[in-house]
């Protein structure tokens, strides 16, 4: 009987090589089909059902807007000479969080752009990615993004809540004390979006604070992995200002004495400026 090479074998082993790496780093499969512009990569691993939930581009699911959302950023990346580094990793369960400096060119200059991505996996064959930054840095502009999640309310019993409290009440001592001395504080976005250290946390914290009061977050998911608690939210309230509801993530990084050494923020909501009156 004569011999030929398993070919469909050969293409069934590809394809489930393709789903273990995938369902064991689902943001790097994510980041590989946005730069490759290749759908199927996301599509083999979770045949079901693949949702992307996309600061601009809003709710993409489905074959044909998944292949039009891939293909779109491909361009746009490849336009921008993107590069892609990895600033840490939280994983519990089915759900991985990612977060990211993307450097862009944009109007002539490298831009450093905070992007932190949740890849959640519910069984084997689909997946939610859930995409957090803010636009500012590639457009120039804030964007309103509504809430993408709802609430579920989760109380954190150490340093994590600590924060939470005096972020809330406004308390600008309370939140300094949360911080390790060299800890700092990353903004979504600004000219100078790290503040490190008492005194630059301080500084930051008081404008924050400046029109009274603190933030109101609404809390949705968490995954702590005893290192890092990240947290996405919908910011309800700031100061004495009601806000329109808006979607956002932060990560706040446990420090080996209790403290923070960290505590980064993804959104796109802009300080209010006129009179709650």
């Amino acid at each position: 009987m004569p011999w030929f090479p398993d070919f469909v074998g050969a293409v069934e082993l590809a394809r489930h090589d393709t789903q273990i790496a995938g369902r064991t780093d689902p943001v790097a499969q994510y980041l590989r089909a946005l730069q490759e512009g290749k759908s199927r990569l996301l599509e083999e691993v979770w045949p079901v059902q693949v949702v992307i939930l996309d600061p601009r581009a809003g709710v993409v699911t489905g074959h044909s807007a998944l292949r039009h959302f891939i293909s779109r950023n491909q361009t746009w990346l490849a336009e921008h000479h993107a590069q892609t580094e990895t600033l840490a990793t939280t994983r519990v369960g089915q759900r991985a969080v990612v977060e990211l400096r993307v450097r862009v060119e944009h109007e002539g200059q490298d831009v450093s752009w905070p992007v932190a991505v949740v890849a959640d996996s519910p069984d084997d064959t689909s997946v939610v990615f859930r995409t957090y930054c803010s636009q500012w840095p590639v457009d120039g502009r804030r964007h309103l993004r509504p809430p993408i999640l709802t609430a579920r309310p989760h109380h954190p019993h150490d340093v994590v809540s600590r924060y939470q409290a005096a972020l809330a009440a406004g308390d600008v001592d309370a939140i300094v004390r949360t911080f390790e001395p060299d800890g700092y504080y990353q903004e979504p976005t600004g000219p100078e979006p790290l503040h490190r250290g008492t005194d630059r946390l301080r500084e930051f914290f008081d404008q924050c604070f400046a029109a009274g009061g603190g933030l109101t977050l609404e809390q949705c998911e968490v995954t702590d992995d005893g290192t890092r608690c990240v947290l996405e939210y919908n910011c309800l309230r700031w100061g004495p200002f009601d806000l329109p509801p808006q979607a956002g993530l932060a990560a706040f990084e446990r420090g080996a004495d209790g403290l923070l050494a960290a505590v980064r923020a993804y959104d796109d909501i802009e300080p209010p400026k006129s009179d709650p009156s």
